[in-house]
């Protein structure tokens, strides 16, 4: 039994559960029930494609688990690859999809991030507000440091361009806060420095 393909496919997708819920763990992002349990039903399914089918290649059925799960955030990566080449359309059209491939919370608050601040970049700062407002309300939700601070200070420099001085402040001391040597946290220090003209852009890191 232990020397038969269906038991390779059950341990690469129990280690892959196992891999990427600790990643999540050691960026302080919490475990997501939801991608647990999509990796057991995928991994349920190579199981039983491998007993039918015990030519069916291992690597095939890792490919096809990380493209399932992982599908939010690769979405994302593509959306922020439009983003850098200054394709706004493309970008938000991915942004969109990657909200309705059904994204457990975290992926959600993820993407909402990173779209609020293509809209920054696109020149709608109402919007951007609006959709950096939405991604940081639920204060429960565990994403991690790195984009928490991200998305505190876009949200400072979104409420700075709509003439919302005082969250300004607020949200740029949040992000100092939150990651005080992180990129953010000098550029929010730097924003608190600054004529509310004089801001740059807003700038995200990713990371899955």
């Amino acid at each position: 039994m232990l020397d038969h393909p269906a038991f390779l496919s059950l341990s690469i997708g129990l280690l892959y559960i196992l891999g990427f819920g600790g990643l999540s763990l050691l960026r302080r992002q919490g475990l997501s029930t939801r991608f647990a349990i999509e990796s057991l039903c995928v991994t349920g399914v190579g199981v039983a494609l491998t007993f039918a089918y015990p030519r069916f290649p291992p690597l095939l059925f890792l490919i096809v688990l990380y493209l399932i799960t992982m599908r939010v955030r690769l979405m994302t990566d593509l959306a922020n690859a439009f983003l850098a080449r200054k394709q706004f359309p493309r970008a938000m059209a991915t942004y969109r999809l990657a909200l309705r491939l059904w994204p457990d919370p975290v992926s959600r608050q993820i993407v909402l991030i990173n779209r609020g601040v293509a809209e920054l970049r696109a020149a709608e700062p109402e919007t951007a507000y609006a959709t950096l407002n939405e991604a940081l309300a639920d204060a429960e939700l565990k994403i991690g440091a790195h984009y928490l601070a991200a998305g505190y200070y876009n949200l400072g420099l979104a409420a700075r361009r709509t003439h919302r001085e005082a969250e300004a402040i607020r949200r740029f001391n949040e992000a100092i806060d939150m990651l005080p040597h992180s990129i953010y946290a000098q550029a929010a220090r730097r924003a608190l420095q600054a004529h509310p003209s004089k801001t740059g852009d807003g700038k995200i890191e990713n990371g899955k």
